[in-house]
């Protein structure tokens, strides 16, 4: 069998690239060992549409969170997504954090995001009369979405222009050939060679193993996995909040924060653990650490009022949060092996940037 691409890992990354590549021409071949398309870290998320604030200018993540929010707020309103511009308020509740505030504008403005503002405390009260802070920054274009009808629409795009998807197919090596590619699969228990000019290795937490069984590649290129395990908790109450409430961010992620589903069921989290072993459990005892988070800005939560939902996995590229970790794209630049874009450590803000990441990957494509 021959195709021109073949795109390993359908999370939200890989359906938008393997769309990108199909919708312009292209045959490509998408295919991920699960039975269907985000069952890893694209569907254990918040479903938070970011503005692009947090993230050093010039960045991946600013330059491809800002623009992939345009993106995707464009593509769900064609497409008949659900979406709900809600807005986002960081809270701070101190000096030192409102201080941190003024740093995050600055950051925002610096990155495009021409449309924050800061609060004191009596502006926050009129937008939301139960919540406490001493300032807050009001962030209106972020939002909530629904993810999974994103990556459906997605993958029918794909398919509707040459890609072909294959669930519980797993990538098992590939080899250079003058041609591209001889990549050796297991499609459902069948072994099969795919001969292919490019590769891309858009496989979350597997993309490490990927690049390592790809002949070409310069191991020493590939970068360390982590995982950072996030919870999240469900309330048995009403939330009295019409906004996504976020702390200071700290320890390599974004605060324990309240966000919406796009039907309107409130979650915590996630919190951050770093941990040597994958797991999606969520530890009950962990509700006092998320009350005392969540109690700063609602006073009248109880802990009882928690409730353990469920957990994701962040793919990380370093063993702790003291480090930015930017999105890592690699091409033959950096690993040596012409033809192949491996994507690595692609964590939050990844929904908001995958259209912007897909456009990256084909410019990368395009100029060979």
């Amino acid at each position: 069998m021959q195709t021109d691409y073949l795109v390993i890992g359908a999370g939200v990354v890989g359906l938008s690239i393997a769309r990108r590549l199909g919708m312009a021409g292209a045959e490509v071949v998408l295919i991920d060992s699960n039975p269907s398309f985000g069952m890893e870290t694209s569907s254990r998320n918040s479903e938070v549409i970011h503005a692009g604030l947090y993230y050093p200018e010039a960045s991946y993540k600013a330059r491809f969170c800002v623009k992939g929010a345009r993106q995707l707020y464009d593509y769900c309103a064609a497409r008949g997504i659900k979406t709900w511009r809600c807005g986002k308020l960081i809270v701070a509740h101190n000096d030192a954090e409102t201080a941190t505030l003024n740093t995050l504008m600055q950051q925002g403005r610096a990155n495009g995001v021409d449309d924050l503002s800061l609060l004191d405390a009596a502006a926050v009260k009129k937008l939301e009369p139960e919540l406490h802070a001493q300032a807050a920054i009001h962030s209106p274009a972020s939002g909530v979405m629904d993810s999974h009808a994103f990556m459906a629409a997605l993958e029918a795009d794909a398919e509707n222009h040459n890609a072909l998807t294959a669930y519980q197919s797993r990538f098992v090596r590939a080899e250079k050939k003058p041609h591209g590619f001889d990549a050796w699969l297991n499609s459902q228990g069948e072994d099969m060679v795919l001969k292919v000019r490019g590769i891309i290795n858009a496989a979350g937490h597997g993309a490490h193993n990927v690049s390592h069984a790809i002949d070409a590649v310069n191991a020493a290129t590939i970068p360390p996995h982590y995982h950072a395990k996030g919870q999240y908790f469900s309330c048995a109450r009403k939330v009295p909040f019409q906004h996504l409430i976020y702390p200071i961010p700290s320890d390599g992620g974004l605060g324990i924060h309240l966000t919406r589903g796009h039907s309107g069921d409130v979650r915590f989290g996630p919190d951050i653990k770093w941990v040597a072993t994958p797991s999606y459990d969520t530890n009950p005892d962990d509700a006092e650490k998320f009350y005392q988070s969540i109690a700063k800005y609602w006073h009248d939560i109880k802990p009882t009022d928690l409730v353990p939902a469920w957990a994701g996995l962040r793919p990380k590229i370093y063993p702790d949060g003291s480090v930015f970790q930017d999105f890592t794209i690699h091409d033959a630049r950096q690993h040596g092996c012409e033809g192949l874009i491996a994507l690595y450590g692609i964590d939050s803000p990844g929904l908001t940037s995958s259209l912007a990441i897909a456009d990256e990957v084909f410019m990368r494509i395009g100029k060979k």
